[in-house]
């Protein structure tokens, strides 16, 4: 959801707003975001938007991606250490205003980090029930 980078001009915020909810009331309940995404700027909006109306709609998020070290603005580097994974998942449940996750799943695999220390960390992260769905997919 290109609403805070990506292809400028942005949106104003306000019109991304009733874009949103405009979408729900169409029938649009899949709504997909990650932290990388403004950065931040699209978990926020989206949260502010769909929040209110939470059981109406899915929300899926990503992992995986940080700053690059050189250049902060650019979010190029992987990361998916468990501790991480962790910090990711609370930011973003704080920033979408939502207490659980429908859908996480990693941005990029990470080759630094086995996958099975990924899945271990995303099950440890959400086993007090914040997540319904975990997908694990290698593009």
């Amino acid at each position: 959801m290109g609403m805070s980078f990506s292809y400028a001009p942005f949106p104003d915020k306000q019109e991304m707003l009733f874009l949103l909810r405009a979408a729900v009331e169409r029938g649009i309940t899949f709504f997909d975001t990650a932290e990388v995404y403004g950065p931040f700027t699209n978990e926020e909006i989206v949260g502010e938007a769909l929040s209110p109306i939470r059981e109406q709609v899915v929300i899926a998020m990503k992992f995986g991606v940080k700053p690059a070290s050189s250049h902060e603005s650019r979010w190029s580097e992987l990361d998916s250490r468990p501790e991480h994974i962790k910090e990711v998942a609370e930011a973003s449940l704080r920033r979408l205003k939502i207490d659980a996750i429908d859908l996480f799943y990693q941005h990029r695999v990470d080759p630094d980090v086995p996958i099975e220390d990924v899945a271990s960390a995303v099950i440890l992260t959400f086993s007090s029930s914040l997540m319904f769905i975990f997908r694990m997919v290698r593009i």
